[in-house]
């Protein structure tokens, strides 16, 4: 199987090519519908569009699969009772592999309009035009900068309480942050947990009051405001604490524990399409479940447009309704 790492092997990178923004129309391939993105999104895009005849190229810069491939075992999706990020990720690559997709290990950097469509253009230099094209660049997780944190991720480290709630039933975890969404992941884990410890680097929480109160009325939950994650403790089994040092005075503490959850937020990458697609405040694609844009022939899909809940299912949704919607378009042309 095609993990990770064995996709990111397929990048090659080639000097001589071209730099983003001096694409050549002459040298370009032509799909029907090229989908920015190989998370759970980009590929259901591609797998509904093959599946209606139409042919798809999936351009992804990393690995397939996304932000699941750092999930070790994901219990919530449909049909599953169990399964690894990184197996769950094969599967729909796979899957489409089987459908006809084409596959590209790229990064674009733009989409440009032209007389037969659009061109999406790489950094590596590549041009590949399309009938229509989807975007589904997801997001990335604000991450704290320490040592050792890229490889506790799925070993201690999580991000999705929804996700991994379960597999700290009983234990003790910390969570990072203090806004909105760090207090629902709180509020979800301390119906799980032994004990929820909140660490905030501000003096207050900024989220919502009515967040607030619900958590902290919680007799397992505890507080430590204006204060900095210095360093994660762990061993070869994975995270078992961390030490935290108070913003004002300097002094440390360490803290034992069995996770982390990492709500700081999430980093969209969607500035290189801002002309193409509306933005809103927080540098999502502001578009709503139709998953169209402003621009005929663009759509997007998945974690990087403005939506409440972020899942897998959410994403596999968008993939579908935004294919959908992309065949319809070139069907009408």
């Amino acid at each position: 199987m095609l993990g990770k790492l064995g996709l990111a092997q397929l990048l090659v990178m080639d000097e001589s090519r071209l730099f983003c923004g001096l694409s050549l129309e002459w040298g370009r391939s032509m799909h029907d519908i090229v989908v920015v993105g190989g998370g759970p999104a980009g590929m259901t895009a591609a797998l509904y569009a093959l599946r209606n005849g139409k042919s798809a190229l999936v351009i992804e810069k990393e690995g397939f699969g996304g932000q699941m491939t750092q999930s070790p075992k994901i219990e919530n999706y449909p049909g599953t009772l169990q399964v690894a990020g990184l197996e769950l990720a094969d599967q729909m690559m796979n899957q489409i592999i089987e459908q006809g997709a084409d596959i590209e290990i790229e990064t674009v950097c733009g989409i440009e309009e032209g007389a037969d469509g659009w061109t999406v253009v790489t950094e590596e230099g590549g041009t590949y035009g399309a009938r229509a094209v989807i975007i589904a660049t997801g997001v990335k997780h604000r991450m704290l900068g320490l040592e050792g944190e890229d490889d506790l991720v799925g070993e201690g480290i999580s991000f999705c309480a929804v996700c991994d709630g379960d597999f700290y039933a009983d234990k003790v975890v910390c969570v990072a942050g203090g806004g909105n969404s760090a207090l629902q992941e709180a509020i979800l884990l301390a119906g799980k947990c032994r004990e929820v410890i909140m660490l905030q680097d501000l003096e207050f929480f900024t989220g919502e009051q009515t967040l607030q109160a619900a958590l902290f009325q919680s007799p397992n939950v505890r507080a430590i405001t204006n204060t900095q994650i210095k360093e994660l403790i762990a061993d070869g089994e994975g995270l078992h604490g961390v030490r935290i040092a108070d913003r004002t005075t300097g002094e440390e503490q360490q803290i034992e524990c069995d996770g982390l959850f990492v709500a700081i937020g999430l980093i969209p990458e969607n500035d290189a399409f801002a002309q193409l697609v509306d933005l809103n405040e927080l540098g999502y694609f502001d578009s709503d479940e139709s998953c169209v844009t402003k621009s005929s022939g663009i759509f997007v899909a998945g974690d990087c447009r403005s939506k409440a809940i972020r899942q897998i299912t959410t994403a596999t949704a968008d993939g579908a309704v935004a294919a959908l919607a992309a065949c319809r378009y070139i069907d009408l042309q």
